[in-house]
C-alpha cells in the first residue's frame, strides 16, 4: 500500500524509516519531509500545517493510509477533514486532540475520569496565579496551557521564579497564545517515564516502555526542552506498573473522551511520574513522542504499516506487537543555544561516518543547501543505537557521535544514566 505521512521532524523520519521496511508498504510519501526522510520516502513540499494543501495532496496521491505525525495539524482538525473525504487516517480527530492542545482541558478531563495526577489550578489572571503560587509554595510547576513545542513547562524551585514565569506566560511574552492560560501544579517527585499506546476506539495496544530526558543539561539540570534523548525499554516500568498505567490512566481517559463524543484513533502518549504513591500523570500527548519514537521504531519488529492501518480501520483487536529484546538509545543533537536563540545554516558533516560506526541517524531540524546538510532547527539529529543493555547502547551511540563533524552542535553526555544506575545496583 501507499502511505502518506505528514510531518518533517525526527519522529516522522523514524516512522518513515520503519514504514519503508514494512512488508505491507510499497511506497511512502512524506509532506514536507526533510533531507534524511528523503532517503526513505518521496518528499513533497507541502507544510504540515497547510490543511488545504494536504487535502489536495491526499486527493492527488490517493494513499491507502495517512499517518499524521505532529500535534498541530491534529489540533487544527486535519484528521477530521481527511476522514470526511474517505481516507483511512491514523491520528485523532480535533475533539480528541484537545487532550494535547489544552493542558487545562486535559487536567479537567483527568479529574472527571479519576486519573491520578498532580493537584492543579488553571488561571488567566496573573494576580490570581500569583496568589495560588504563594499559597502552595515551592517547588511548583507552571505550564502554558496551549501548544508550546514541549518547552512550555517551568519547574520552579522558588516562589519568585514561578511567579515570574506565570506573569511572563500570561503577558504573552514567552509562548504567545499558548500561554494565555496557565496551569499551576504541585511538583511531583519521582522518576519520569513515557507510556505510549496505539488506540482504536475501545481497543488499546500498549507499546514497549521508554524514558525521555527533557532537561537540557546532564543530570537533568537546566531548562526544559522538547527532549534531549530517550531509550527503550525503560527498566523503571515493570510489567506491574505497565498494567497499572493501562488500567488507571489510559483506559479511563479514553473512556472519558468517548463519553464526550470524541472517539480516539491514534497514539496516546502518557507522560507519567513514578511517585511513592504510584504512577501519576504529568501530561498527555496525542501522537508518538519525539524522541521516544526513534528508539521504539528501531526496536519494533512488527509491520508498522499493517498495525497503523488496522487501527485506522478499527481492526486492531487481536493484533500483538513483536519487539527486539535489545535496548535502543537515542541522543538528540541540537544547535548550540537551543532552546534559546541559535544560528541556522551551519554545515553538518560526518553523518555517513556516524552511521558507519553503528548508529542510525534520524533527521529532525535539517535542510539541504548547495548540496550539503545544514541545521534548520533547534533539535537537529537523533543518533540512535542498539545494545544488549542500556550501557552498551549508550556506548555505541556516543562512540558514533564522535564521528560527527559539526562544531556548532550540542548534546547531553549522559542519556540513559538513570537506567544504567538501576542496572548496576
Amino acid at each position: 500500500m501507499k502511505v502518506l505521512l505528514i510531518g518533517g521532524g525526527g519522529r516522522e523520519h523514524a516512522l518513515c524509516w520503519k514504514l519503508k521496511r514494512s512488508p505491507s508498504v510499497s511506497e511512502v510519501v512524506c509532506a514536507p519531509g526533510n533531507p534524511g526522510i528523503a532517503q526513505d520516502a518521496r518528499c513533497v513540499s507541502v507544510g504540515a500545517e497547510d490543511i488545504q494543501g494536504l487535502l489536495q495532496l491526499a486527493r492527488d496521491e490517493q494513499p491507502q493510509l495517512i499517518v499524521v505525525g505532529p500535534e498541530v495539524p491534529l489540533v487544527m482538525g486535519l484528521a477530521d477533514q481527511l476522514r470526511d473525504e474517505g481516507f483511512a487516517v491514523y491520528g485523532p480527530n480535533q475533539a480528541a486532540a484537545e487532550l494535547e492542545g489544552s493542558k487545562s482541558f486535559a487536567k479537567q478531563l483527568m479529574a472527571e475520569a479519576g486519573v491520578p495526577t498532580a493537584k492543579f489550578e488553571t488561571h488567566t489572571d496573573p494576580d490570581l496565579a500569583e496568589t495560588c503560587i504563594r499559597n502552595w509554595g515551592a517547588p511548583i510547576v507552571v505550564k502554558a496551557s496551549g501548544l508550546a513545542a514541549g518547552k512550555g513547562v517551568i519547574v520552579a524551585d522558588d516562589v519568585d521564579t514561578a511567579i515570574a514565569a506565570a506573569r511572563d506566560m500570561l503577558a504573552g511574552n514567552s509562548f504567545g497564545d499558548a500561554g494565555s492560560q496557565v496551569v499551576i501544579e504541585e511538583c511531583l517527585i519521582g522518576e519520569e517515564a513515557s507510556c505510549l499506546f496505539i488506540v482504536s476506539g475501545d481497543v488499546i495496544l500498549p507499546l514497549d516502555s521508554s524514558q525521555d530526558h527533557k532537561a537540557l543539561l546532564d543530570g537533568d539540570k537546566g531548562p526544559n526542552t522538547g527532549g534531549m534523548g530517550a531509550y527503550s525499554p525503560a527498566p523503571c516500568i515493570t510489567p506491574d506498573i505497565s498494567e497499572i498505567v493501562l488500567e488507571t490512566i489510559a483506559r479511563p481517559i479514553i473512556a472519558a473522551l468517548k463519553r464526550r463524543g470524541a472517539e480516539f484513533i491514534g497514539t496516546l502518549y502518557a507522560g507519567i511520574m513514578l511517585t511513592e504513591n504510584g504512577p501519576k500523570t504529568l501530561e498527555f500527548n496525542v501522537r508518538f513522542g519525539d524522541p521516544e519514537c526513534q528508539p521504539l521504531m528501531q526496536r519494533l519488529q512488527s509491520d508498522l504499516g499493517e498495525v497503523l492501518l488496522a487501527a485506522a480501520e478499527k481492526r486492531l483487536d487481536g493484533i500483538q506487537l513483536a519487539w527486539d529484546a535489545r535496548t535502543s538509545l537515542c541522543v538528540v543533537v541540537t544547535s548550540d543555544g537551543y532552546p534559546g536563540a541559535f544560528e541556522k545554516g551551519q554545515t553538518i558533516g560526518g553523518i555517513a561516518d556516524v552511521e558507519a560506526a553503528g548508529a542510525t541517524v534520524f533527521h529532525a531540524g535539517t535542510a539541504q543547501q548547495n548540496g550539503v546538510i545544514v541545521n534548520s532547527g533547534g533539535r537537529v539529529l537523533g543518533v540512535t543505537a542498539l545494545g544488549e543493555d542500556v550501557r552498551s547502547a549508550q556506548k555505541t551511540a556516543y562512540a558514533a557521535l564522535k564521528k560527527l563533524d559539526w562544531p556548532g552542535c550540542f548534546y547531553r553526555k549522559d542519556i540513559g544514566y538513570r537506567a544504567i544506575a538501576r542496572e548496576e545496583n
